[in-house]
């Protein structure tokens, strides 16, 4: 099964770096406690195109279950703004950290890849 990438946009000023690692560690707490749930990582990105996340999930099910309609619009009154949701399903990751390539989630045998 594929794991699910899900870009959060919002269309705000970018923020000062002070700003974006306050507000971030802020909710970290909140992401931290979603491993069982299937929240791989997530990412905060802050730039001149807007502010928001990228969420790596363990399945496009497992990020549906998470941004219900409920969470946008609770993200929606938080923020001041709505968020734009982009959903990706990825079938190949390169994992430098780990030193693989991950097929639907599962690593290759180094011979595969070579």
């Amino acid at each position: 099964m594929a794991n699910c990438i899900v870009i959060v946009q919002f269309d705000l000023p970018k923020r000062t770096q002070e700003q974006a690692v306050s507000g971030g560690t802020a909710s970290a707490p909140i992401y931290r406690g979603l491993a069982d749930r299937g929240l791989i990582r997530k990412d905060y990105v802050n730039g001149e195109a807007g502010t928001g996340g990228i969420y790596l999930w363990e399945s496009r099910a497992a990020a549906e279950a998470w941004f219900t309609q409920e969470r946008v619009d609770e993200l929606t009154k938080r923020f001041g703004a709505r968020p734009r949701l982009t959903w990706y399903d990825t079938h190949v990751t390169v994992d430098n950290l780990r030193g693989e390539t991950r097929v639907d989630g599962v690593a290759l045998a180094l011979a595969a890849v070579e």
